[in-house]
């Protein structure tokens, strides 16, 4: 990829920075992808006042209007597929078909759903009502309509481990219900949500609808969530981060909706078939490099079963190809920079000095000198009590604690800070189902990994606030209004 630099994006006018530029780098090669705008808190406040302007009108566009533009805008996604998967690929260190599939192509198609979510009804009957006479006065029916609001104006903070799916999943929900966005980026890899924007561009998103800001440091993020023209911010990231805004947005009485930190247990039970959960686990190892939420990685397996999933997932890592993500056939890219991976490799020595045992990985891979690589590491002998148990990892590094009955590993999955996604394998589905119930979690799988994409997601406790996909994000990014009427 060729070190270009790139331009903001406010008010529709592509504007140089105050702060000049930042190198974006390459996971996996540690050379320059390009070079990202740093902005002032003054052009991020520009960028909010903005987006202010142009809502009054987007708010009144036409649905209709709204999908269409959504809609070419995920075909010029699509039509710049292998462009736009090469600077993703790139830019987050994610293997090639991942960038292609995951990255690029289901952020076109989440453009694509909510170019129909624009079109979904936003008003809904009450049931009327009959009153007597009395202080507020005559006696009469009344009718009543709960109507779907925009919010405003949205800003959208996004994370690294998929520079288009997340910022797709934030945008066009937020556009289809007719609120205006400032985007800000994860300072990783910023240079794909450029890309998306252009695409809207190209479609025809009026000036002020959407709005880019970056910056290596908290300025830009700071800017875009403290500015008086904001009325929501949607925030993927760590749930210590979320936190911090979340203060920000208390003061001013801000929306929120939060998709945070997770630790997701699999619960193992006796009767699970092994090899469909050493599947799903193993994904921890090889998905993103483990730099997904939703992962995996505490793994809670019931003693009659432990020794052999023990066996069947240091099998698994050993199977998994580690190395450059443009080549093929590789599983297992590098995690996002060089200070992650030392943060992840601390975990790792950590997780020794409290006492559990490396089964296999816990070593930075032979033979790659560059990149920020590290092994799929399986920790064994692990207790609940431990760092590595209870801390997100945020890497190829997937933890199991052993437990004796049902109610134990009940207890223990539910004995966390976090509560986004858990898992149960179990080949009796009324009980996955009966331990799924009573997991803290905001979604279970059971016997899989995989998402209904219309489903509500979002998390319980420390992992976030709120529910977005399907048409649950367009319920996320309004507000509802009654309106009443004597009959």
């Amino acid at each position: 990829m060729s070190a270009d630099s790139q331009k903001l994006f406010i008010g529709g006018r592509w504007t140089e920075p105050d702060h000049g530029h930042y190198e974006v780098i390459d996971p996996a090669t540690e050379e320059v992808v390009g070079l990202a705008p740093e902005a002032s808190r003054e052009q991020v406040y520009a960028a909010a006042a903005a987006a202010r302007e142009a809502f009054g009108t987007w708010s009144r566009t036409r649905p209709e209007e709204r999908a269409e533009i959504l809609d070419r805008a995920a075909g010029l996604m699509l039509r710049d597929l292998d462009g736009n998967a090469a600077l993703a690929r790139a830019e987050s260190g994610a293997t090639t078909g991942t960038a292609r599939g995951m990255q690029v192509a289901v952020g076109a198609s989440r453009f694509r759903r909510y170019a129909r979510g624009a079109l979904e009804p936003v008003e809904e009957a009450i049931t009327p009502q009959i009153n007597e006479a009395g202080p507020m006065g005559r006696a009469g029916v009344f009718g009543a309509l709960a109507v779907r609001q925009p919010v405003g104006v949205v800003t959208c903070i996004t994370s690294y481990n998929n520079p288009w799916a997340n910022p797709a999943g934030k945008v066009a929900p937020a556009l289809a219900m007719g609120n205006t966005v400032v985007v800000k980026p994860a300072p990783q890899d910023p240079l794909s949500v450029f890309r998306m924007v252009r695409a809207l561009e190209e479609a025809g998103v009026p000036p002020g609808v959407v709005n880019v800001v970056t910056g290596s440091g908290p300025e830009a993020g700071e800017a875009a969530v403290d500015s008086e023209d904001v009325d929501m911010v949607s925030f993927t990231g760590s749930t210590g981060v979320g936190q911090r805004i979340a203060e920000v947005c208390g003061r001013g009485m801000k929306r929120q909706l939060m998709e945070l930190g997770g630790k997701g247990a699999a619960v193992v039970l006796d009767d699970a078939d092994l090899d469909s959960a050493v599947a799903g686990i193993g994904t921890t190892f090889s998905f993103y490099s483990g730099q997904i939420c939703t992962a995996p990685t505490r793994v809670l397996v019931q003693r009659d079963v432990h020794d052999a999933l023990i066996e069947k997932l240091a099998a698994y890592a050993g199977y998994l190809k580690v190395g450059d993500p443009a080549a093929r056939g590789t599983v297992v890219g590098p995690v996002i920079s060089a200070a992650h991976r030392d943060r992840v490799e601390s975990y790792i020595e950590l997780g020794r000095k409290e006492g559990a045992r490396v089964v296999t990985g816990g070593e930075r891979p032979a033979g790659l000198d560059r990149g920020f690589y590290v092994a799929p590491t399986l920790l064994a002998d692990c207790t609940n009590e431990m760092r590595v148990v209870r801390e997100e990892i945020f890497g190829p590094v997937v933890v199991v604690v052993p437990f004796d009955d049902e109610e134990e590993g009940i207890a223990l999955a539910n004995d966390s800070d976090y509560g986004l996604i858990d898992y149960v394998w179990s080949s009796d589905v009324a009980r996955a189902f009966r331990v799924a119930r009573r997991l803290r979690a905001g979604g279970v799988g059971v016997n899989t990994i995989g998402r209904n994409m219309e489903a509500p997601f979002g998390g319980f406790k420390k992992s976030g606030v709120g529910r977005d996909v399907g048409s649950y994000a367009l319920h996320a990014y309004s507000e509802l209004q009654s309106i009443v009427w004597p009959g």
